[in-house]
Order: structure tokens, then sequence, then C-alpha cells
């Protein structure tokens, strides 16, 4: 990566950081103009950005309302950016249905997967935020996906993830099915016992 490129991409994270809109726009922008690969823009850009305003609201030094300005300073340069992110196509799509469950509508992470998901080739169902454990198992039966991605910020949701790999296994689907779990609270031990 040349030296105006990480340049430009520092700057890009400090406007996400600064939880500035319009200068994270202008240069997701001055990022395709230049010519500059937008996935590595939204990497070391975008989501550096955000990774700090998450690491000072882990301190207690942003709150919520920081937390949501910062992802909209990062969703205005993502409009720019994505457009021009190459995916990779390996044959065969896969299809995977996301959502963060049922009780938690914090997106952030999600989207910034589903983001992922996309480039990487696969057929991304978004079911959005606040999704009951049966939703997940009915889209992923009626599209015959081969992942399952749960998404939650709070603790007192994480519960839902579990429902749903019980639900997938009383209809007997479990085995044709990944699931994948994701979030802050979450911890190896309860991704293992929740999608045994």
């Amino acid at each position: 990566m040349s030296s105006e490129q990480e340049k430009l991409f520092e700057r890009l994270s400090n406007a996400v950081f600064e939880l500035d809109e319009d200068l994270s726009s202008q240069l997701s922008q001055e990022v395709i103009d230049r010519g500059f690969d937008a996935w590595e823009a939204v990497e070391s850009g975008l989501l550096a950005g955000v990774n700090r305003v998450g690491k000072l609201f882990d301190e207690e030094e942003y709150f919520v309302p920081e937390l949501l300005i910062a992802a909209d300073a990062m969703y205005a340069g993502l409009a720019i950016l994505r457009p021009h992110i190459k995916t990779q196509s390996t044959g065969h799509i896969r299809k995977v249905v996301i959502g963060v469950v049922q009780g938690d509508t914090h997106d952030i992470g999600k989207n910034l997967v589903r983001i992922m998901l996309e480039v990487a080739g696969f057929e991304v169902h978004d079911l959005g935020r606040d999704v009951p454990p049966s939703k997940f198992v009915e889209r992923a039966i009626e599209v015959k996906a081969d992942l399952i991605a749960l998404s939650t910020l709070m603790t007192t949701t994480m519960e839902r993830m579990a429902e749903v790999v019980t639900l997938l296994e009383q209809g007997n689907v479990r085995n044709r099915v990944k699931v994948i779990v994701g979030g802050s609270p979450l911890s190896q031990q309860f991704s293992e016992t929740a999608s045994r």
C-alpha cells in the first residue's frame, strides 16, 4: 500500500472517529476518484474508525449517541465505496440467512458481516433486527440456506440463538444448516454450546 493510500485511509478513519459524515463521504469519493481499492478503504478506513469509536465506548468516553453518529459516518462512506468492491466468485453460490435476534436492535456488527459475506460471494438474506428465532429457520428452509448467522449485542437476548438451533433440530434440518453466532457479549464457550 502506498503512503498516499495509507494517509487517505487514515483520514477516512479519522472522519468516522470524529463523527464527520460529510467528510467520510468526501474522502470515500476521493478513494474512488484516485483508483484506490474500495475494500481496503472499508477495512483500513471506515472499519478502523468504527473500531476506535468502539474502544472509547467500552471505556465509557463515548456513549450510544456517538456510536450511532459514527455508524452514520461509516454508512455514508460505505454507500460510495460498496458499488466498487470487487466480489469473489467461487462457482457455487452459498446462501446465508443473517439477522439480529429478537429483543435486540443493534445491527452495526451484523451489517458489517453482511457486507463481508456479500463480497465473499454469498447470497445474503438479511432479516434485519429484532428477528424471532422461528423466522431464521423458516427463511433458511425457504431459500435452502447453507448458513444462519445470528448477532446480538445484549446478554439478555443470547438465549434466542440457542432457540434457533433447537428449532432446526426439531425441524430435522440441523444437519444441513451451519450456524454462526456473533456479538460482543459472546464467549467461545457460549458459541460452542449455542451452536452444538
